[in-house]
């Protein structure tokens, strides 16, 4: 399912929440997470990855590829294929961050459990 995590992710747990204001935050928990032995490793430190919203998916990440970005999906994945335009693609910026797409706000791409 997460094609942009590598071959040997595994699985793990999220947690979906959202604001009053649409604004969602998922929290993930990955099985093989290691944890340093003293927990402050600073340089290893950050944001997993951020997301964004564009009706228009495929436009935005074309046009993260012509400055530089790469896709880290081969193409979007919709959640209800069929049945609902909903999508997301994980793109990567110039700078080798990680961000998201989604077509749809955060509440209704998951509020019928999209996985």
């Amino acid at each position: 399912m997460y094609r942009s995590f590598g071959a040997k992710w595994g699985s793990f747990r999220i947690a979906h929440l959202s604001t009053g204001d649409r604004v969602g935050v998922e929290l993930f928990q990955f099985n093989n997470q290691v944890s340093p032995e003293n927990n402050f490793e600073y340089w290893k430190t950050g944001i997993f990855h951020f997301c964004v919203q564009d009706p228009n998916v495929e436009e935005l990440a074309e046009r993260i590829v012509a400055a530089g970005g790469k896709k880290r999906m081969a193409k979007p994945r919709y959640y209800y294929p069929g049945e609902k335009p909903y999508r997301m693609i994980y793109m990567e910026d110039p700078f080798g961050n990680i961000l998201e797409i989604y077509s749809h706000s955060y509440e209704l791409i998951y509020s019928e459990g999209a996985y």
